[in-house]
């Protein structure tokens, strides 16, 4: 298995893309958000259900999210991973599947959100320790 790190260093050293992209193709995203985000859900035996009443997300607009109907935005992706109780590598490769940037511990807001999903804080939790440090929260 390789990791983004072995990827990331595979591919600098290349010569040849379409070499790298053959193969690299069993660690490629070649999938929507939503489909990329419901295999995951799947792997992990997680129901959407359950990941859309933690993540705060009014229903309707979650469902149409997972479903790939809309598009969401960064701290909307960032609460259904958080419902979905995944870990802090698995939100940013999701965002990253998601065009957004992965959370970044030199910003203060990312870092109480990385802290935040890695002692397994709920969306409400999250909000809260956001609001105290007068940061916009998700």
């Amino acid at each position: 298995m390789k990791n983004t790190k072995d990827l990331q260093n595979e591919l600098s050293n290349a010569h040849n893309i379409d070499q790298y992209l053959k193969n690299n193709e069993d660690y490629i995203i070649d999938q929507s958000l939503a489909q990329y985000f419901c295999d995951v859900l799947n792997q992990k035996s997680i129901s959407k259900q359950d990941v859309i009443k933690r993540s705060d997300l009014n229903e309707i607009y979650a469902y149409q999210i997972i479903s790939g109907k809309r598009v969401p935005s960064r701290n909307k992706l960032i609460c259904l991973c958080i419902g979905a109780k995944f870990t802090v590598e698995e939100t940013n490769e999701t965002l990253q599947v998601g065009g957004f940037s992965p959370l970044f511990p030199k910003i203060k807001r990312d870092s109480i959100i990385f802290f935040g999903i890695k002692n397994s804080y709920s969306v409400w939790q999250i909000n809260e320790e956001l609001y105290s440090h007068k940061l916009q929260t998700l």
